[in-house]
C-alpha cells in the first residue's frame, strides 16, 4: 500500500524536466546532470537546482519505473524512411520529448513495408521497450500511439493526426478567393487516410463556392516530386487546363513547378501551385510556395506524450488528438490569367 500511495503521490505531482529548468533558471541538460549525479555542475547551480525539484516533487522517470514495477524507460518509434524534411521534422520532435523525460528512443525503419512492420513491432513488444510510436497499428499487446495514420483506424486506438480536411480546405478556399474556378488536385495514394481527408477538405470547398467537382481535374501521385510532375502533365494536357493545382504534399508541389517550366508557363502569371506540409522545401524554391502548414514536430511531441501519460496510467481525456494546420501564403499563387 505504502509503494501505491507513493505512486498516487508522484502522478499527482508530477512536472517535467523543463518546468524544473525554466523555474530554476538553468538548461534542461543541466537538471539532467543535477538529478542524474553527474559531478559536472557547479555546486551552488545544483543547490538551486536541487531545491527547486525538492520543492516541486519532481521524480525523473527512472525513479518513477523503480515504483511501477520497473520500466525499461525506453519506447519504440518506427519511421518508413529516414529521408526528407517531413519525417525528419517528426522524429526531432519525439526526440525533444523523450529527451525532457528522461526517456531512451529505439528507432527502427519500416520502408512501408508490412511484413518488415509486423516484425519491428514483434521486436519492439518483446519487452525491450514500453511502448510505441507508430504509423501503421498492428494488434500487439503492448501500449502504442500512432502517428499520422496511414489508413483509418479502430475506434480506441490512439493517434495523433493533423487537420488534413480543415488544411486542404483552406489550400482550396484560397484559390477560390483569388477567382480559380478549374482547380486541379494531385492526391496522395489512393486509400491512404491523409489523402483520402484532403480530397474531401478540396471537395468540400469547391462544393461550398458552388463549383461542380470534376474527376478529371484530380490526378494520382505518390508524395514524391517526379509524380507531381507526370500529375501536373496530365492536368495541363486537359482541353481545358486548370488554372491552379493544388498538390497534397510539398514534393509533389515541386514537381508541378517543374512541369509549367517545361511547359512555358510562369508561377503564378499562368498558373498558381499550392502544397501541403511547409517542409524547408517550400522557401528554398522559386517562386517561393504558398502551403499549409503541418506541426510536424508537434506530431512527435504529443504521440510521445500521450504515450506517457498511457503508461503511467494517467487518465487520457481524448485517444485522438487532431493539431491544427495552417495556410501560409507565399509567392506561388495570384489571380487567374484572362484566357
Amino acid at each position: 500500500m505504502a509503494r501505491a500511495a507513493n505512486l498516487d503521490e508522484y502522478r499527482r505531482s508530477k512536472v517535467t524536466i523543463r518546468e524544473i529548468a525554466d523555474l530554476a533558471g538553468v538548461s534542461i541538460a543541466t537538471v539532467s546532470r543535477v538529478v542524474n549525479s553527474r559531478g559536472d555542475v557547479a555546486p551552488e547551480t545544483r543547490d538551486l537546482v536541487m531545491r527547486v525539484v525538492q520543492e516541486h516533487g519532481y521524480m525523473t522517470n527512472r525513479s518513477a519505473r523503480a515504483l511501477s514495477g520497473g520500466r525499461t524507460g525506453h519506447i519504440g518509434l518506427t519511421i518508413p524512411l529516414m529521408r526528407g524534411d517531413y519525417f525528419a521534422a517528426i522524429l526531432e520532435g519525439a526526440l525533444e520529448a523523450v529527451y525532457e523525460e528522461d526517456m531512451r528512443l529505439v528507432l527502427y525503419t519500416t520502408l512501408h513495408e508490412h511484413d518488415r512492420e509486423v516484425s519491428v513491432l514483434e521486436r519492439l513488444s518483446d519487452g525491450a521497450t514500453d511502448g510505441a510510436i507508430i504509423l501503421l497499428p498492428e494488434e500487439c499487446g503492448f501500449p502504442f500511439v500512432v502517428v499520422d495514420p496511414r489508413i483509418p483506424l479502430d475506434d480506441g486506438i490512439p493517434a495523433v493526426s493533423a487537420a488534413h480536411r480543415a488544411g486542404a480546405l483552406a489550400a482550396t478556399e484560397h484559390l477560390l478567393s483569388l477567382g480559380h474556378r478549374r482547380i486541379g488536385h494531385i492526391s496522395g495514394p489512393a486509400g491512404w487516410a491523409a489523402a483520402t481527408e484532403r480530397i474531401e477538405g478540396y471537395h468540400s470547398a469547391l462544393a461550398a463556392a458552388g463549383v461542380l467537382p470534376t474527376s478529371e481535374l484530380i490526378a494520382e501521385g505518390n508524395f514524391e516530386a517526379p509524380s507531381g510532375v507526370a500529375a501536373a502533365h496530365i492536368l495541363l494536357d486537359l482541353p481545358d487546363p486548370p488554372t491552379a493545382i493544388f498538390a497534397s504534399n510539398d514534393n509533389m508541389a515541386a514537381g508541378v513547378l517543374q512541369a509549367a517550366h517545361e511547359r512555358g508557363l510562369t508561377v503564378p502569371g499562368d498558373l498558381s501551385v499550392v502544397g501541403f506540409d511547409d517542409a524547408d522545401l517550400a522557401t528554398i524554391l522559386s517562386p517561393e510556395l504558398t502551403t499549409v502548414r503541418q506541426p510536424l514536430a508537434e506530431l512527435g511531441r504529443t504521440g510521445v506524450s500521450l504515450l506517457t501519460r498511457m503508461l503511467e496510467r494517467q487518465r487520457v481525456e481524448a485517444l485522438r488528438v487532431e493539431l491544427a494546420t495552417r495556410l501560409v501564403v507565399r509567392e506561388s499563387t495570384g489571380p487567374p490569367a484572362q484566357r
